[in-house]
């Protein structure tokens, strides 16, 4: 009977976990969307933005709108300013999926960022570079 019970449980949880994820997806807005040879690479998030703070954001890599295993993915921004050094900033990013991965990022401020996106795995090698805001 408690085995029934746990059972139940957890394939509840397992339900309303798949339906809170798929949900979040379908909410995202691009922040930015980059095409590298056949790879295209999306940066998006709730706001489709970027703010000063912490940001959480999902990396995703497709080749013909099919997710690419990737592999290993960074996330490193960074901002040049007259007379100093470039300000940088290198996300923490996990993979979440086929093609898809969760990251986070600070800024300590507003500013424009160059941003680059490198990967190496099965899928192959590869990077790509753009700016992006932060409002």
């Amino acid at each position: 009977m408690v085995r029934r019970i746990v059972r139940g449980m957890l394939v509840a949880l397992i339900v309303v976990t798949t339906l809170a994820g798929s949900a979040l997806a379908a909410d995202l807005k691009v922040i930015k969307t980059q095409k590298t040879g056949d790879v295209t690479v999306s940066v998006l998030n709730e706001t489709g933005q970027w703010k000063p703070g912490t940001n959480t954001f999902v990396l995703e890599l497709k080749k013909d709108k099919q997710p690419v295993d990737a592999g290993k993915v960074s996330l490193n921004t960074s901002m040049t300013m007259p007379g100093m050094a470039p300000m940088m900033a290198g996300a923490t990013v996990e993979p979440d999926g086929a093609g898809r991965y969760r990251g986070t990022i600070n800024f300590p401020d507003r500013g424009d960022r160059q941003v680059t996106v490198a990967w190496d795995g099965p899928a192959g090698k590869g990077s790509t570079k753009f700016t992006v805001p932060v409002r």
